[in-house]
């Protein structure tokens, strides 16, 4: 594995202020960042939360075809959303839960094997393991047809 890099700059107070995060290591991209994207008060920015959601989705997403993998199985789709809940605390705002749906077509997969697989994929995704302090659901639907 390989270090990855991201980097912000902000300009302003937290409340006004914006920012710009660049992926440095890949450079597929930069996003504007505000306060107000938090609440969905702004469209067209992101906010931490939002990229944790995307970070979460994608990496249990990719950690579950190579479950699949290690079983000679191949999802013909995998669909995977991640939500990210925050609430206000005494010592400021936390993230409180987070939510993954993943839904898969999966041939030769009964449904008591695919709920397994599935929560084997959340358990040793790498996001999942770095915010394990947070409540973390899974629902898994196994697609048909």
């Amino acid at each position: 594995m390989t270090d990855n890099t991201a980097s912000t700059q902000w300009t302003g107070d937290s409340a006004g202020g914006q920012g710009k995060l660049s992926l440095d290591t890949s450079g597929a991209g930069s996003f504007t960042l505000s306060l107000s994207a938090r609440t969905g008060e702004t469209t067209g920015q992101t906010n931490p939360e939002e990229l944790l959601a995307a970070a979460h989705s994608t990496c249990l997403a990719m950690n579950f075809a190579a479950v699949l993998g290690e079983h000679d199985l191949v999802a013909e789709s995998t669909e995977v959303s991640a939500t990210v809940s925050t609430r206000k605390r005494p010592d400021g705002h936390a993230v409180s839960r987070i939510e993954l749906r993943l839904r898969a077509r999966v041939d030769g997969l009964d449904d008591d094997k695919f709920q397994k697989l599935a929560a084997i994929a959340e358990k040793t995704c790498p996001v999942s393991k770095a915010l394990s302090a947070t409540p973390i659901t899974l629902s898994a639907s196994l697609l048909r047809g």
